[in-house]
């Protein structure tokens, strides 16, 4: 009796210590803005030709196979210290194309990695993308969606909304990844933007109302502009009510001046990961628990006028060798 009563008391303990296991097991989600992610060959129809051995970057096999080493280290590294299996999910801005995510994806410590990509109508050939692990993220179905010039104006487009759908952590997520235009257009061409990823995010709720949803990607726009305005985010969680999204990264922007990318000395935050309010409010499942920009010092100038600015691949023609003008963005959820 006694033995059957310690073998019980036994599993109890190894029943409630998976438990606690399972309570604490974090997923972290990043975003990361590659810079100018081209291969050295020319694509039929893209406007490329300054990423070309022969170009104004005299973009050459050494310094494109050096460019993926850079960015193989930081999306190795991405999460790592807090998450044993690293990101579940990483979008990418600023690829040039298939070719270029293979190269990347065959690199060590990131070869476990694939990805979805669909190639997009922006005219320099750079698109966005979403690599995954899939031993945690299982896709169930992918489409790219083309942006809506506003009010006629084709040069400032959009590049596209790409949209997964699949399950992390056995729940139904989705993730739509964006490239907003740059701030060569007016802020109302991102807020058309915004609006039609709205529709969007609308579109998929109202199907889905408990949607664990994340919208990513580098938004050219800081949390308190007008555009995520329109995309209906707010800056607090208990300010988070139907309809409306979670934006970690004005609190972080505006309360403690840390940013992603440095323009004429001043931190702005474009590169953002937004919840929807499942991811706030469940009390089962993944649920939001932190969030950071990660911030390396290998990834930042470490000397000079631009000392502490993120260390990127080009000093106007100057070669660098460095990662890239935007530093990645992630957040970490909890499953309960």
């Amino acid at each position: 009796m006694k033995r059957a009563l310690l073998l019980c008391c036994s599993c109890l303990l190894v029943l409630a210590v998976e438990a606690q296991k399972a309570e604490r097991k974090l997923y972290s989600l990043a975003f990361y803005n590659l810079e100018n992610l081209f291969d050295t060959h020319h694509d039929p129809g893209k406007n490329d030709t300054e990423f070309l051995p022969d170009g104004s970057y005299r973009w050459t096999a050494e310094r494109y196979e050096s460019k993926l080493k850079n960015m193989a280290r930081v999306l190795a590294d991405l999460s790592r210290d807090q998450v044993a299996e690293g990101p579940a999910l990483i979008g990418v801005a600023e690829v040039e194309n298939r070719r270029v995510l293979d190269d990347l994806t065959r690199q060590p410590g990131i070869d476990h990695l694939r990805y979805i990509h669909y190639e997009g109508p922006d005219k320099r050939g750079i698109d966005c993308a979403l690599l995954y692990d899939p031993q945690q993220f299982e896709v169930k179905r992918s489409k790219l969606v083309l942006s809506q010039p506003y009010q006629g104006d084709t040069v400032h487009l959009t590049r596209g909304f790409l949209i997964v759908e699949g399950r992390l952590a056995g729940e139904r997520c989705c993730v739509i990844v964006n490239h907003w235009p740059s701030r060569g257009a007016t802020s109302d061409v991102r807020v058309h933007a915004a609006q039609q990823v709205k529709a969007l995010k609308d579109s998929l709720m109202h199907r889905h109302r408990k949607l664990k949803l994340i919208i990513m990607g580098d938004l050219n726009d800081d949390p308190m502009d007008e555009s995520l305005q329109a995309l209906g985010t707010c800056k607090y969680p208990h300010e988070v009510k139907k309809g409306t999204l979670y934006n970690p990264w004005w609190e972080t922007l505006e309360d403690k001046g840390i940013g992603t990318l440095s323009y004429r000395g001043k931190w702005n935050l474009f590169d953002q990961i937004i919840l929807s309010r499942p991811l706030l409010k469940s009390r089962r499942g993944l649920r939001y628990d932190h969030h950071e920009v990660f911030r390396r010092d290998y990834l930042l100038e470490q000397e000079g006028k631009y000392k502490g600015t993120p260390f990127r691949t080009f000093g106007g023609r100057k070669w660098l060798n460095g990662y890239s003008d935007h530093l990645p963005t992630i957040v970490y959820l909890k499953r309960n």
